[in-house]
């Protein structure tokens, strides 16, 4: 499970000191939807590696003078590119293999 990078292994406290925000930030985060953490029973947001990941992304382009809506605008549009690119790759090679 602490394998899965979509695992939520980490708390809000530890996730700002690894990130190197605050707590209002990574809230910031989820309010301009960059991702929505996931909750424990008693309500408590739990974050993955991955959203740290976009979460470091965010604090590094705030630190160097972008919004906090563009960062997060452009991280998701970051985002979306990959995916759409890693399946274009994907139907590129079963197009090559003659699978369909």
């Amino acid at each position: 499970m602490f394998g899965d990078e979509d695992y939520p292994a980490y708390t809000m406290g530890r996730a700002a000191e690894i990130v190197g925000a605050s707590q209002d930030f990574l809230r910031r985060l989820d309010e301009e939807k960059l991702f929505t953490p996931f909750r424990s029973a008693g309500g408590h947001r739990r974050y993955s590696r991955y959203q740290l990941r976009l979460a470091a992304r965010a604090r590094e382009m705030v630190d160097q003078g972008t919004a906090l809506e563009a960062a997060c605008r452009i991280i998701i549009l970051e985002d979306q590119l990959e995916e759409a690119l890693e399946e274009n790759r994907k139907l590129q090679g079963e197009k090559s293999t003659g699978a369909a």
